[in-house]
C-alpha cells in the first residue's frame, strides 16, 4: 500500500512578536517594560520576588502555598496570606497599564499567574517564540530567519538572572544553549553571505560567552584570512588551543587543526 504524504503542519504563532504591552524581563537582570520602554517606578523586594517567580512559571503559575513559603517563611499561614493579598493589591495599583486597569496578577485554581489576557508577558516567552519561528524558516527563508534570530538576540541581555532550584538551573542552561546556537547560525550565515564584519561580531560574541566553542573560533579564523589578517587567524588557533588545554586538558578538533594548517600553508584555499 502506498503511503499517503502528510504535509508538515504549519505552527500557530502570534500575529506579531510584540503583541504584549508589558514585559517582565529576567534575561540579564530584572526589568519591567511597557511597550518596549522601562516603567518609571521601582519594583524591588518582595514585589520583585513575586513577579520573578510568576514570570519564571508563566504557564503553570505558582501555588499560594509556595509563594507564602517563599515570601514569608517565618510567618503563620493566616498572617502571610493577608500579606500576600496586600502585596498583590499593591502591584495591581502600580501596574495599571491599560485603560481598564487590568490586574497584573490573577488567581485561579489555587495558583497565581501573570495576567496574560491583559497583555502581561515575559522576555523568555517572546525569546522562545522568535527562536521557534526562526527555526521553522531556517531552511526556507534565511533572511527572515536571521531577522527573527536578531530580534531574539536583542531580548537576550544576559543569562537568566534568578533561581537556584533545579528548574531554574535547567531553564538557565536551556536558554543559554539556545542563545549560543542562534549566534552560531547567524555567524555562519553572515560568513557565507560575505558579510564578514557581522560574522566576526557574532563569532566573537559567541566566544565571549563560551570560549570553548571551536565552531566560533573557526569562523573567526576564516574571517581573518578573508580580511587579509592571516597572522591574526593563526593567533586565533593558538588562543583556542590554550583555552581547551586549560579548561579540559584537550586538544582542538581535527577540523580546527586542519584549518590552521591550511591557513599556515595555503591561505588562498580558505
Amino acid at each position: 500500500m502506498a503511503t499517503t504524504f502528510q504535509p508538515r503542519p504549519t505552527p500557530r504563532f502570534p500575529e506579531r512578536e510584540h503583541d504584549d504591552e508589558t514585559l517582565v524581563c529576567l534575561l540579564g537582570g530584572f526589568r519591567l517594560l511597557h511597550h518596549d520602554r522601562p516603567l518609571d517606578f521601582l519594583v524591588a523586594g518582595k514585589a520583585m520576588t513575586l513577579l520573578t517567580a510568576l514570570a519564571l512559571h508563566l504557564d503553570t503559575g505558582v501555588s499560594r502555598e509556595s509563594l507564602l513559603d517563599m515570601l514569608w517563611p517565618e510567618q503563620d499561614a493566616l498572617q502571610s496570606t493577608v500579606s500576600l493579598n496586600s502585596l498583590v493589591y499593591s502591584l495591581h495599583r502600580r501596574l495599571r497599564v491599560d485603560a481598564l486597569g487590568s490586574a497584573a496578577v490573577v488567581y485561579a485554581n489555587g495558583s497565581y499567574y501573570l495576567n496574560r489576557a491583559a497583555g502581561f508577558n515575559t522576555d523568555i516567552a517572546l525569546f522562545d517564540i522568535l527562536v521557534t519561528r526562526g527555526n521553522w524558516l531556517a531552511t526556507t527563508n534565511a533572511a527572515e530567519c536571521a531577522r527573527l534570530y536578531e530580534r531574539a538576540l536583542h531580548l537576550y541581555r544576559g543569562d537568566l538572572c534568578t533561581g537556584t532550584d533545579v528548574y531554574a538551573v535547567i531553564e538557565r542552561e536551556r536558554l543559554r544553549a539556545t542563545f549560543l546556537t542562534i549566534l552560531a547560525w547567524l555567524a555562519d550565515a553572515a560568513f557565507h553571505a560575505g558579510d564578514y564584519a557581522t560574522a566576526l561580531g557574532h563569532a566573537l560574541r559567541l566566544i565571549a560567552h563560551d570560549p570553548c566553542r571551536e565552531d566560533a573560533h573557526r569562523i573567526v579564523m576564516r574571517v581573518r584570512v578573508r580580511q587579509g589578517e592571516r597572522a591574526q587567524a593563526l593567533r586565533q588557533y593558538r588562543l583556542c588551543q590554550q583555552v581547551l588545554r586549560r579548561e579540559f586538558e584537550a586538544e582542538p578538533e581535527v577540523s580546527t587543526t586542519e584549518l590552521f594548517e591550511t591557513i599556515r600553508l595555503d591561505p588562498a584555499r580558505v
